[in-house]
C-alpha cells in the first residue's frame, strides 16, 4: 500500500501535508496563532480542495481519481487537525494514522460531520464570490509559479476555470506580471497559436463527449 507521502506526491505534486492543503506551515499555532484559528485556516483549506474532488460532485470520467484525492484530503486534514498527531508530524514528519480502520475509514461521513449539505446553488454562490476575488489571484500567482506560465496547467489548477475563462485569466496574469508581482515566462508571453488550438479542440472533444453520454 502507498504511504500517504506518496499518494501526496502522486495526486498533488507535494510531499507535505500543509502543501497540499496550500497553507503555509507558520499557521500552526506553535507559531504564535492560537488553535482555534489554525484550525480553522486548515478547516477551510481542506473544505475549499474537498469541494473540487467530492465524489457527489465530479464527472463520471473522473470518479475514480477524485474520490483517492478526496480520501487523501481527509487523511491530511484529520492529522493536521489533531493537535497529538500535528505535533508528531511537525517535530519528525511521522504520522500515527495507518491503521485499517484509518485507511477504511468512510471520508464522505467524515466530510458531512465537518460540513453542512452542499447544494448546487452553494456551488454557484462560491464559484460567483470566487471569480475576482483575492484566493483566485492568489491561485492564479501559484499556478503560474509552480508551471513557469505553461497555460494548460494553470487551467487545470485554478478552480473553476475553462477556455472560456483564459482571456480574464490572461488579463489578471500580465497585470501581475507588469506590476512586478511575477516574473514574466516565456511559455505564458510566446505561448505558440499550436498549442492554443489543441487546448480549444481538447475542450470541445470532451464537451461533444459529455454531449453524447447525456444524449444516449
Amino acid at each position: 500500500m502507498a504511504s500517504l507521502p506518496d499518494l501526496c506526491e502522486q495526486y498533488f505534486g507535494a510531499r507535505n501535508f500543509y502543501d497540499v492543503l496550500k497553507i503555509s506551515k507558520t499557521a500552526n499555532d506553535k507559531q504564535g496563532q492560537s488553535t482555534c484559528i489554525f484550525l480553522s485556516t486548515v478547516k477551510k483549506a481542506y473544505h475549499k480542495l474537498s469541494l473540487l474532488v467530492h465524489p457527489d460532485r465530479v464527472e463520471e470520467s473522473i470518479k475514480t481519481e477524485a474520490t483517492e484525492k478526496f480520501k487523501v484530503l481527509g487523511r491530511i486534514h484529520s492529522i493536521l487537525s489533531d493537535s497529538e498527531k500535528r505535533k508528531i508530524y511537525d517535530e519528525s514528519g511521522q504520522y500515527d494514522e495507518e491503521s485499517e480502520e484509518v485507511v477504511m475509514r468512510n471520508w464522505a461521513d467524515y466530510w458531512r460531520s465537518l460540513f453542512k449539505a452542499i447544494t448546487v446553488e452553494d456551488i454557484n454562490n462560491y464559484e460567483k464570490n470566487y471569480k475576482g476575488s483575492e484566493t483566485e489571484i492568489k491561485d492564479l500567482k501559484r499556478a503560474y509559479m509552480d508551471s513557469k506560465g505553461d497555460m494548460d496547467y494553470i487551467l487545470e489548477a485554478v478552480p473553476f476555470t475553462n477556455c472560456d475563462e483564459e482571456p480574464r485569466l490572461h488579463d489578471i496574469i500580465q497585470n501581475l506580471i507588469k506590476n512586478g508581482d511575477v516574473p514574466e515566462y516565456k511559455a505564458f508571453t510566446n505561448e505558440n497559436t499550436k498549442k492554443k488550438q489543441r487546448r480549444k479542440r481538447k475542450v470541445r472533444y470532451l464537451v461533444q463527449l459529455l454531449l453524447n453520454l447525456l444524449l444516449k
